[in-house]
């Protein structure tokens, strides 16, 4: 996944609300969003060649997310897989900043990562390059993609602000969630537009690519966006929409469901 803008502590119906693509060679094997037969109370979409996710909820009040962090064109060797960090993390019972804290020894062990973990209460973040840090997530507009942890990437500034527009919207206070109330958040998601080149980061890939990688969503014939996502937390349920996506843009199919919450959470 390349792109995840968050609202934390924004709004009064949602706590906490997040808009992701991932971006992955398309032929990679996952699995779409639905339960994962191994822990019944987690969902999300699931990394068939490692066995780990890249978004996934639980409902008992938990949700993990994460990226890469794009340095050069070298490909990684790293011995475990990045999306462990959230198979593990919604399956556990660690609070957000004792669990990302804990991962300092091994952090090293994955590809390079951007992380973050919500335990019902706390949200927190986590990286590993260019050296691990870990820590709370302040309440406001975040973004993360694969660099720094709120870097002003043209991609990562045009999802928050449909995020934020979406949020003070009367949509976001319908009485009820349907595809309809979050059809603006996937059109966001959808921009294929190419950043300006003077708006480019410069990740070590050259001109070229990062002008392929800059829109929010990659369109590719091997390699794009797979599915886009969009995650709102509520006082009871967690609403989770996936829109999934094949070579150059196909659509492979969606989904939207409302995973009722173990316990009432005070986020």
């Amino acid at each position: 996944m390349c792109l995840i803008a968050i609202a934390w502590r924004v709004h009064p119906r949602f706590p906490l609300a997040l808009i992701a693509n991932r971006d992955e060679a398309h032929a990679r094997r996952t699995a779409a969003a639905g339960f994962d037969p191994d822990a019944p109370d987690v969902y999300g979409g699931r990394d068939l060649v490692q066995g780990g996710g890249w978004l996934q909820v639980s409902t008992r009040g938990r949700l993990a997310a994460v990226t890469n962090v794009r340095a050069g064109i070298a490909g990684e060797t790293a011995p475990r897989s990045r999306g462990a960090l959230v198979r593990d993390f919604v399956r556990g019972e660690s609070p957000a900043g004792a669990g990302l804290s804990s991962l300092a020894p091994i952090a090293a062990e994955f590809g390079r990562f951007n992380l973050l973990a919500w335990d019902g209460t706390s949200l927190g973040f986590a990286s590993n390059h260019p050296g691990f840090a870990s820590g709370p997530v302040a309440p406001g507009l975040h973004a993360m993609s694969n660099g720094a942890f709120d870097a002003p990437w043209p991609k990562s500034t045009h999802a928050t602000r449909a995020l934020e527009a979406w949020l003070r919207s009367p949509a976001s206070m319908a009485e009820t969630t349907d595809a309809d109330m979050i059809e603006p958040l996937l059109d966001a998601l959808a921009d294929t537009s190419i950043a300006p080149d003077e708006g480019l980061p410069d990740t070590g890939v050259g001109l070229e690519l990062e002008r392929m990688l800059s829109p929010p969503f990659v369109r590719g014939e091997r390699y794009g966006t797979r599915c886009s996502t969009v995650v709102l937390v509520g006082r009871d349920a967690v609403v989770f929409a996936e829109r999934r996506f094949g070579p150059d843009a196909a659509p492979l199919g969606e989904s939207l469901v409302s995973l009722p919450l173990a316990a009432p959470r005070n986020a």
